[in-house]
């Protein structure tokens, strides 16, 4: 099923609207990673470091703010129950734990349980693409220092191996 979408959001032939889907459907609670598609992106052009990164970064923005409807929706579906412990640092740190969004396994579920706990939208929103920015920033970086020549063994080690 998520074959034949990636290969329609082939990097090469479409490039920015690609990370930005990507990104986008990586932050909703679709299991799916973005960084590869950025750094994959800027390693073909290093000239699109930049917007790379903004692309991704509203994309999953915009992702987390799916996440967060998604949230509030299911609030307004459900009976009204008396919230657990478990939402207690959530809720008394507010948006600013949105920062968070973008750990694997615990940031889109963070997004969700925002918009269930009906937090301010824009303040959250704001720490969303902060933490999401920081997060591509970071690893895409990272990732274009490691030298051509490790990229290089680490596939001949794999093809040997597989």
């Amino acid at each position: 099923m998520i074959s034949p979408l990636l290969t329609a959001l082939a990097l090469p032939s479409l490039g920015l609207p690609a990370v930005f889907v990507v990104a986008l459907v990586s932050a909703t609670l679709i299991p799916m990673g973005s960084e590869p598609a950025v750094f994959a992106l800027v390693k073909l052009n290093p000239g699109l470091f930049w917007p790379a990164i903004l692309v991704a970064s509203a994309g999953n923005t915009a992702g987390g703010a799916i996440s967060y409807a998604m949230g509030y929706g299911a609030k307004k579906a459900f009976a009204r129950e008396q919230q657990t412990r478990w939402f207690g640092w959530l809720q008394r740190f507010g948006p600013k734990t949105l920062l968070l969004s973008w750990v694997p396994v615990v940031g889109d579920p963070l997004c969700v349980l925002a918009g269930w706990l009906k937090m301010p939208f824009w303040p959250s929103l704001l720490f969303m693409a902060l933490g999401k920015f920081a997060r591509y920033l970071s690893v895409t970086w990272l990732l274009m220092a490691v030298p051509d020549g490790s990229w290089h063994a680490m596939q001949h080690w794999i093809q040997h191996w597989l």
